[in-house]
């Protein structure tokens, strides 16, 4: 190292302002706790997995091509509500699920669903204004794992 570099080092760091120190040496920064994205129930994980899904265009909304997703093996997660009208519908959506192994989670209501699939219409203002209800969804794109 050359010795007037090391002077002109010097001569810049009276230059420099001085901070005067806030915090001792002995004292700690205090912990933050952070803030956890995760969900801790099954519904809320499932709320933001549909989200992400509809954001990447990976759902598939309604029997036709819910059942074209699970017959082509497409699907990775099949979301059908209990509260459906069809006992025929629900048992199709299960028999193929059931058939290729996909995994399939149910929800209480059709409005719920239909609400977390992306089916509500908001005013203005962000509100809920009105919920088509969804009997079936098929997750065929995660969007990230």
């Amino acid at each position: 190292i050359n010795a007037e570099y090391m002077g002109n080092c010097r001569s810049l760091q009276s230059f420099l302002p001085t901070i005067p120190a806030t915090m001792s040496d002995t004292e700690e920064t205090p912990e933050v706790p952070q803030e956890d994205d995760t969900p801790s129930d099954l519904m809320g994980a499932l709320k933001d997995v549909l989200k992400r899904a509809r954001a990447h265009d990976g759902l598939a909304l309604g029997l036709h091509k819910a059942c074209k997703a699970l017959d082509k093996r497409a699907a990775e997660l099949c979301v059908l509500a209990e509260d459906c009208n069809e006992a025929a519908y629900s048992r199709l959506v299960t028999a193929l699920c059931k058939e290729h192994g996909i995994d399939l989670i149910r929800v209480p209501e059709r409005k719920k669903l239909g609400e977390w699939a992306g089916l509500g219409q908001y005013d203005k203002a962000g509100n809920l204004r009105k919920v088509v209800g969804c009997s079936c969804c098929v997750v065929k794109d995660y969007g990230e794992k």
